[in-house]
């Protein structure tokens, strides 16, 4: 990926779901002005093949179905480009994110804790371990029109940590939002002084990472979290990924 910032070029994964009309909402609020804004949906035809004699049909319901989410979608989002393609859901959305050299990718949370996310190999938890940009795992805010009003970000004096304040900062002073630095004194590799020296501001806590910021982000509509970097099987049980499956609130992972 380039570094351009991190809502230049923004990819969001529709079907048609509640939950992804909220991720359109969001990221229709976070891209840049001047951004690039891409709806992609994905239609799963080898679904259809369990049908029979009736998958030719099937699999015509199916594509207009996705078109269907997909014209709902770009209703809440008009000056995205929108973009139909045929293909597993995370194959698809993973290369759409290479072609549009994508700086985030949302998704809606679809209610999966972490647990079956691991099971059942969901998309927000695979593009969390295996893609290089940013993730926005969405959740509906209370209020979407104000998206985001109420911002917290976990600081550890890390340059992971540091560049999600700096961006969490950046979202607050754009949208006239309220922010809190968290930092847990409980978790391993944690340089309070260094956060002491950064962010005095923060709030310390003697919880885990995990714990604390959960907490913190309890009446949040988004909490944003630096990633270190990990991929893949050395992903599994990171910060991240556990907060972004069990935040109430929408979750900003961010690359170093």
């Amino acid at each position: 990926m380039s570094d351009a910032p991190v809502f230049a070029r923004v990819v969001v994964g529709v079907d048609e779901t509640e939950e992804s009309l909220a991720a359109v909402q969001q990221a229709a609020r976070l891209v840049d002005r001047g951004g690039e804004l891409a709806l992609v949906t994905a239609v799963h035809v080898g679904k259809a093949a369990g049908a029979g004699f009736g998958a030719t049909r099937a699999a015509s319901q199916l594509e207009a179905d996705a078109a269907a989410g997909l014209e709902r979608a770009h209703a809440l989002a008009p000056a995205a480009r929108t973009v139909l393609v045929r293909g597993e859901p995370l194959a698809a959305l993973t290369a759409a994110i290479e072609q549009e050299e994508a700086t985030l990718v949302v998704v809606g949370s679809h209610g999966r804790r972490r647990g079956a996310g691991l099971v059942l190999g969901s998309v927000a938890t695979s593009l969390l371990r295996d893609v290089p940009c940013a993730v926005l795992v969405a959740r509906p805010p209370s209020e979407p029109d104000r998206f985001p009003s109420r911002l917290v970000a976990g600081v550890d004096g890390s340059p992971e940590g540091d560049a999600a304040a700096a961006l969490a900062r950046r979202l607050a002073e754009r949208h006239g939002a309220k922010l809190r630095l968290v930092v847990a004194c409980g978790g391993k590799n944690v340089d309070a002084a260094a956060v002491r020296a950064s962010h005095p501001e923060a709030d310390e806590t003697p919880e885990a990472p995990v714990n604390a910021l959960l907490a913190a982000a309890d009446g949040a509509d988004l909490l944003v979290v630096g990633s270190r970097g990990l991929h893949g099987v050395e992903a599994l049980g990171s910060v991240s990924e556990r907060v972004a499956h069990r935040a109430a609130c929408s979750v900003l992972v961010v690359p170093r």
